[in-house]
């Protein structure tokens, strides 16, 4: 679990007019953090080092620290509302979290050992990513920036899917406590679409046999 700190301040200064002078000023992002028993508390986050916060991919799979007018609370990252054109974040939504009660969030998957995969590498295959992330649940402590999918020994023709992903302990994935049937492909290594050099070659000599009989 990665550490990310934000500070924030409580916004008073409620409605649409107040969020665009307030990113007009180009200092601060309009968010809200909600969840457990407190309310929903409006706030302003310190533009700069969220924006470079949410470079880093596992910013969104985190529990991060946020510091509002000097008090503590940790939260994840619910979601993030981008200007239709611009590269702008026009608001973000926090939820708090609480250490003893899991939370439910999605993670990225990352592929290893493609380099010297025996479908790809050795047998000519190509890799499909049909998934880039997955939905987790686990307590806090337990969250990992990312689950990794090593290719190294699957050979081509091969789909892997929820249930061959290896979890860390305390993690599940949400999709398989539905049941079987919801045990979706996450990757497959397929062999290249198009023809073999023999057929190629069988499609050259056709053609040279065409030419000579239109003679």
């Amino acid at each position: 679990m990665s550490d990310f700190t934000l500070n924030a301040s409580v916004r008073n200064d409620l409605g649409k007019g107040a969020s665009r002078r307030l990113r007009r000023s180009n200092l601060q992002v309009p968010a809200i953090v909600y969840g457990g028993e407190k309310a929903p508390q409006p706030i302003s986050v310190e533009k700069a080092a969220f924006y470079k916060a949410i470079e880093d991919e596992s910013f969104f799979s985190s529990v991060l620290n946020l510091v509002i007018d000097g008090k503590s609370e940790q939260v994840v990252v619910r979601d993030l509302q981008r200007h239709p054109y611009k590269p702008l974040i026009t608001h973000a939504d926090f939820m708090r979290v609480d250490a003893t009660h899991e939370i439910t969030i999605n993670v990225p998957l990352h592929v290893v050992g493609e380099e010297k995969s025996k479908g790809i590498k050795d047998q000519g295959g190509e890799l499909h990513v049909l998934s880039n992330e997955v939905q987790i649940s686990c307590l806090p402590k337990d969250l990992p920036d990312f689950l990794e999918v090593d290719i190294s020994n699957v050979e081509m023709g091969t789909t892997l899917h929820l249930s061959d992903l290896k979890l860390p302990a305390g993690v599940t994935l949400v999709e398989l406590t539905h049941g079987a049937d919801h045990d979706n492909a996450v990757l497959s290594i397929t062999k290249p679409k198009g023809r073999s050099e023999a057929d190629e070659g069988e499609g050259e000599g056709e053609g040279e046999e065409g030419e000579g009989s239109a003679e």
